[in-house]
């Protein structure tokens, strides 16, 4: 997972700079700690350098070849000519485009609204969050899973619920949905929001943290100020939290905008583009073209000409962290950027509309329907107020908080719940829908016959080896790498940051089809230093980025008292910086952890052996055709994320402190 707000402006040196006189013509050129700075920078450059930066040219140079037999022609720009007349790339684009447009809306929508209720909760906030997190934490294949077998239209709860409701026939006569029984997968018109709903799903959690932490940094005595001028509720989230929260808010938009569009495991779980290609995305359409027809300039000029579109985004949000690092724009500049928002939100919405006007309507009734609850919510409080009844404002103040988060809470747990139940049910009551939400009698019938039928033991310890290994790597680099950019002085120090943001937002849609190439020309396919060599693209990165920002919040004066004692600025590193990082170190090893720990794509095209497998790729081999292994999948989604999870549950003070000072400061 990736934290929402990094903070890459390096620190000032650790002890006060000798005079000019006293520097050599090399350290004034190149930086008075330029030495010990390349020690430090020097395995990150050449992980970052080989497995990002290089690629992503040999990349751009693909794309101008196609393949004649065993040869590759030089073709030009004949590939990305194609493109224009190429119908599935121009459904892959419009796919991402939508699934992303819809999925972050939502997102923030309810993000916020979790943000603010645990906010102004004083009582069980902490183990409400975590159970809130549960989502981002899950493995995406686990995600996947269990919306699959809930929105299944025969053996998925969904369905019975909503028919035993009466809301699946009301959605039908409100046209919501075509017909009912529903196939939310299968149908046409629903597969694309069905897949939005698990997405928002994934991702709310990401918003919530990110949110909470914004709302912490609005000092309270704005709140009070706006009481005190008689402002309503509404008025103060208008004119207070909202400008309080609209940095945070924009940077976490752009990072799971970027995200969302090269989006490929979940989709891929859930329809693998179907059906048709109702939701493939242009990276489907890129490993289509890539692997499975060995195309690889076609595939490689797919991904290359959605690069303006991940560049615009990259542009913007390193102008949103220059200006934290104190660049301010003119007053021009500020004028044009309080006007863009509105503006990109209408040439969205005007986009969306004409892009899935099957979608747009529904999705404009789910949140008018939703805006007019609050509001009369609002305007009850409100009235009860006025009218100098607190008691009963406070009441039912409380008891919409009440209801709406206890909405959320069966939102979040139900996909889990269905997968821990059916993990301990026997084949019999999974097809006869026995005993649906509650086993009768619990079995371990499942995780017997998955490690009897299945190499499910070889898939966890290969997980467990790539995850360590990639993990060490990265905590190591980024630790080096990190106090050299929050700490030392040298020539390039901005340079290399933003270079690192810019991997770190790389997609691996990018990479995947040269770093394909590269392993099979050293013969490194279908083993797993594959896997170990190149999860660093996206974990080193992401660790270098927060550990920046954390090793700058350390107060400085502590490292140059160890100075002034005789300590060397490598011993001052070892003994002072570092145990005194530990939270924001703990913080990277779990991300980083998680991410290998959880990461298909990379996996799933580089191994293609039962016995290289890792977790996801292994549970996606179990599903053959239309045969689907319930019960044999939900034991397998329980053990692959329970050591997750329980890492989270020890991790979480950790993970906060580490994400307040690394990467949401500010």
């Amino acid at each position: 997972m990736r934290s929402a707000r990094p903070t890459p402006a390096p620190a000032t040196g650790a002890s006060s700079p000798p005079g000019p006189g006293s520097l050599t013509t090399t350290q004034r050129r190149l930086g008075r700690d330029w030495r010990l700075a390349a020690l430090f920078l020097a395995p990150t450059a050449v992980l970052v350098g080989g497995l990002v930066l290089v690629p992503i040219a040999r990349s751009v140079v693909t794309s101008t070849t196609e393949r004649h037999g065993q040869q590759s022609v030089f073709v030009g720009l004949d590939n990305y000519f194609a493109l224009a007349g190429d119908e599935q790339f121009h459904a892959g684009v419009v796919n991402s485009f939508v699934f992303t447009a819809y999925a972050e809306v939502f997102k923030v929508v309810l993000g916020l609204s979790a943000a603010l209720l645990l906010h102004h909760r004083r009582r069980g906030r902490a183990v409400l969050a975590g159970l809130l997190l549960l989502p981002w934490v899950v493995p995406t294949v686990v995600t996947a899973f269990s919306w699959r077998s809930l929105l299944d239209p025969i053996f998925g709860s969904v369905n019975m619920l909503l028919t035993e409701s009466g809301i699946g026939p009301m959605l039908a006569s409100a046209h919501l949905v075509d017909s009912w029984p529903a196939g939310w997968l299968s149908d046409a018109s629903l597969a694309m929001p069905s897949v939005i709903l698990v997405n928002v799903w994934k991702g709310v959690p990401f918003f919530t943290v990110a949110f909470l932490a914004g709302l912490k940094a609005i000092p309270a005595d704005l709140y009070e100020a706006a009481t005190v001028d008689g402002a309503s509720s509404w008025q103060r989230f208008a004119h207070v939290t909202l400008p309080g929260l609209r940095h945070v808010i924009t940077v976490t938009v752009t990072l799971s905008s970027i995200w969302t569009f090269n989006n490929f495991d979940l989709i891929w779980l859930l329809t693998q583009g179907g059906p048709g290609n109702a939701t493939a995305p242009y990276v489907l359409v890129a490993y289509s073209k890539a692997i499975l027809q060995l195309q690889y300039g076609a595939g490689a000029a797919v991904t290359l000409v959605m690069l303006p579109v991940i560049g615009g985004l990259v542009f913007v949000l390193v102008r949103l962290l220059r200006r934290d690092a104190g660049t301010e724009p003119p007053r021009g500049a500020r004028t044009v950027r309080k006007a863009l928002p509105w503006v990109a939100a209408a040439a969205i919405t005007g986009l969306l509309a004409w892009a899935s006007p099957h979608i747009f309507w529904k999705a404009a009734v789910v949140l008018g329907v939703t805006a007019l609850v609050v509001a009369a919510v609002g305007r009850v409080v409100s009235a009860f107020h006025a009218w100098g009844r607190r008691r009963a404002s406070s009441l039912a103040s409380g008891l919409a908080s009440g209801v709406a988060l206890a909405g959320l809470l069966v939102f979040v747990l139900a996909p889990l719940y269905w997968i821990a139940v059916t993990a301990f049910k026997s084949d019999g009551q999974i097809v006869m829908r026995d005993h649906d939400l509650w086993p009768t009698p619990w079995t371990l019938q499942q995780f017997a016959d998955l490690f009897a039928t299945k190499p499910f033991g070889r898939w966890y310890l290969n997980t467990v080896l790539v995850s360590v290994a990639s993990t060490a790597v990265a905590l190591v680099c980024a630790a080096l790498a990190g106090y050299a950019l929050a700490r030392l002085r040298f020539r390039g120090a901005q340079g290399f940051t933003v270079t690192v943001l810019i991997t770190y937002v790389m997609p691996g849609a990018l990479l995947f089809i040269p770093l394909y190439q590269l392993l099979i020309g050293v013969r490194l396919t279908d083993s797993l230093w594959s896997l170990v060599v190149t999860y660093p693209t996206f974990t080193l990165p992401f660790a270098t980025w927060l550990l920046t920002g954390y090793f700058s919040s350390i107060p400085i004066e502590l490292e140059e008292a160890a100075l002034v004692d005789g300590c060397t600025r490598l011993q001052a590193f070892r003994r002072v910086v570092l145990p005194l990082a530990k939270p924001g170190l703990l913080a990277v090893a779990l991300f980083t952890l998680t991410n290998a720990w959880n990461e298909f794509l990379f996996a799933f095209v580089f191994i293609t052996k039962d016995e290289y497998k890792t977790l996801p790729v292994g549970m996606q081999s179990m599903i053959t055709g239309d045969v689907v292994p319930q019960g044999q999948l939900a034991a397998a989604s329980l053990l692959v994320s329970i050591p997750v999870v329980v890492m989270y549950a020890f991790g979480q003070r950790f993970l906060t402190e580490g994400l307040t000072a690394g990467a949401v400061k500010g």
